[in-house]
């Protein structure tokens, strides 16, 4: 069974924008991940540690056989493969991948929780998920998105920087 997933992308170290096409061709490449499409790339300011560089982010959308567990070891591989360091909590990273969304679960583990726990409050998440879906329904809080986003708070910071124009980044480089 294909499961529908949406991850997010982000990086503000280095060629940020290489990094996000690295982690994209590896989707792509994946044998148990279908890319179904992508939002463009948005320049954001960074939240929680703010004394960085401000960070490329987008969304994208999946299909996967892969279980939550599996996925997210592949997610993690990708971003180790990328130069990714975990030293700053919320700090500067080549490249960081966030399940965001999994079918419908609703899952807490040690280390996976699905939704993403702070999605729903980060705009530089929300907008291009409502670029992908605008009539996404966010079951655990009875909302859709769009009013997931007239609630957020902080909506300042979040520009797009590479519009996505068609089909772009669907197809394998053969990497």
């Amino acid at each position: 069974m294909k499961h529908n997933v949406y991850l997010a992308l982000g990086s503000n170290i280095g060629d940020r924008s290489s990094y996000l096409e690295q982690a994209i061709n590896q989707l792509l490449n994946h044998d148990q991940i279908e890319f179904v499409s992508r939002s463009s790339i948005y320049e954001t300011e960074p939240v929680g540690y703010i004394d960085q560089q401000s960070f490329l982010n987008m969304v994208v959308n999946v299909k996967t056989t892969l279980s939550p567990e599996k996925l997210l070891e592949e997610v993690q591989k990708i971003e180790a493969e990328c130069g990714r360091i975990r030293d700053v909590r919320w700090g500067p990273r080549t490249l960081d991948l966030d399940i965001l969304l999994y079918d419908e679960e609703n899952m807490e583990m040690e280390n996976l929780c699905i939704p993403h726990p702070r999605m729903w409050e980060r705009a530089f998440v929300v907008v291009p998920l409502i670029e992908l879906n605008p009539k996404l329904f966010v079951a655990t809080l009875d909302k859709t998105i769009q009013e997931v986003y007239k609630e957020i708070p902080d909506k300042e910071g979040v520009e797009i920087w590479r519009p996505v124009i068609g089909g772009e980044g669907l197809e394998p480089s053969g990497n």
